[in-house]
């Protein structure tokens, strides 16, 4: 298994490989770290063509300082590699990177500044996060200096829409390789009930414990009688309510779906998700969504 890991020399590059260890010694997987720089340009005159080549070569000895920086991070016992990738698109550079070495998950940190321990998106990631076909791993804010070395518990955010199936299996494929507790959890944010829909809260409820359950079933078909899996429902007026109504602990991650607008095979980070972006500080994993029949 292997883990591409986004750098760039901030604090948002320092999660995300410290993100990246973390889940490599989880998941038994080696690591890749990868600089993406643009394509070096052509002048029409000579002098000109001179003056670029030496800027290239400056980027290119700077690239690879920052990944000789973000290597010497990473404890010795993760294989690890070191890439500089070329495109005027950092995150389609990223992706082609993913894409050519094999990833199973793109690791990626916050753009910088923000409050620490809570996720601040960049251009870069938000690029990533409606575009890549992989899964992508985001760290919040600070990881690198609190962030757990192996994760503890995975909690799903399971749900009833479409596409929720791949969301489950990848789930079950992690939890089972990681040797990890599952957590699946289903969130009732009472205040978007739609009273058109003519749904009452407690109807609500009692339909998120049932597919709790259900869920929980289905796992256990799945996973060997003794793995540590359990359901519950997270209730609140609003998403963050809901989520932050939970126990969590350090080492913990979440693992969620991509909205329904998503396109085949593609990861579109949905507004639940964006919700329990800013409402907890803890690294999320987004899964892309499903092909269409």
């Amino acid at each position: 298994m292997k883990l591409l890991v986004a750098y760039i020399a901030t604090a948002g590059g320092a999660d995300a490989v410290a993100l990246g260890s973390s889940l490599a010694r989880t998941l038994d997987a080696e690591l890749e770290l990868c600089v993406v720089i643009p394509p070096e340009p052509h002048a029409p005159g000579t002098d000109e063509q001179s003056d670029i080549d030496k800027l290239s070569d400056a980027l290119d000895h700077a690239a690879q300082a920052w990944l000789d920086d973000a290597t010497a991070m990473i404890p010795d016992d993760i294989e690890t590699t070191a890439t500089i990738a070329t495109d005027a698109n950092p995150a389609s550079g990223l992706i082609r990177q993913a894409q050519k070495s094999g990833a199973d998950l793109i690791v990626m940190g916050g753009s910088g500044g923000g409050i620490l321990g809570r996720h601040t998106l960049g251009t870069v990631v938000n690029g990533i996060l409606h575009s890549s076909p992989i899964p992508v791993a985001l760290a919040p804010l600070g990881f690198s200096h609190v962030g757990a070395e192996q994760v503890r518990e995975l909690t799903v955010m399971i749900g009833h829409r479409p596409g929720t199936d791949l969301l489950f299996q990848t789930a079950i494929r992690a939890g089972l390789r990681a040797h990890r507790p599952i957590r699946m959890v289903s969130l009732v944010a009472l205040d978007e009930v739609q009273p058109w829909a003519d749904t009452p809260d407690d109807v609500a409820v009692a339909d998120a414990r049932t597919h709790a359950q259900s869920t929980l079933d289905e796992a256990h078909k799945r996973l060997p009688a003794d793995f540590p899996i359990s359901s519950t429902i997270a209730q609140g007026h609003t998403i963050e309510e809901a989520v932050t109504s939970l126990e969590w602990h350090d080492g913990d991650a979440i693992m969620v779906g991509s909205s329904r607008l998503a396109a085949p095979n593609t990861i579109f980070l949905g507004s639940t998700a964006s919700k329990i972006l800013r409402a907890l500080a803890i690294p999320m994993i987004v899964v892309p969504g499903t092909t269409v029949d």
